[in-house]
């Protein structure tokens, strides 16, 4: 088995940073639906704004509300109005189309991205 790319949000704006929460990452319900990421599944944050990276796990945050917030010691790395990618991953014997979500600085959905392997992504 191997771990290949499942989905991910491109270019969310972080909301808001919270050291005093005990961990995690809030995510707006409807961004993770569109996403396929679950309730406490792990992801993987890239920061474009530092380039920090780490791994966290997933809180449903209120549909439709563009919430994207960094919760305990991870606020320490990403803070309120940086870029993010939240990147999620699935083992299996071969790669499938994953599911890539775009978004706008108000982390509204703009529209699907292809990772097709080889290319470039399109924006």
């Amino acid at each position: 088995m191997r771990q290949f790319l499942h989905s991910k949000i491109h270019q969310a704006r972080v909301t808001e940073a919270d050291l005093d929460y005990v961990g995690s990452i809030t995510i707006d319900e409807a961004l993770m639906d569109l996403a396929d990421i679950s309730e406490f599944e792990k992801v993987l944050i890239v920061d474009n704004t530092n380039g920090a990276r780490l791994e966290t796990y997933v809180i449903k945050g209120e549909r439709a509300s563009g919430v994207i917030g960094i919760n305990g010691a991870a606020a320490h790395l990403i803070n309120a109005g940086d870029e993010v990618i939240i990147i999620t991953f699935h083992y299996a014997e071969k790669a499938v189309e994953p599911t890539c979500v775009l978004v706008d600085e108000k982390n509204q959905f703009v529209r699907y991205l292809s990772e097709t392997a080889g290319t470039i992504p399109s924006f």
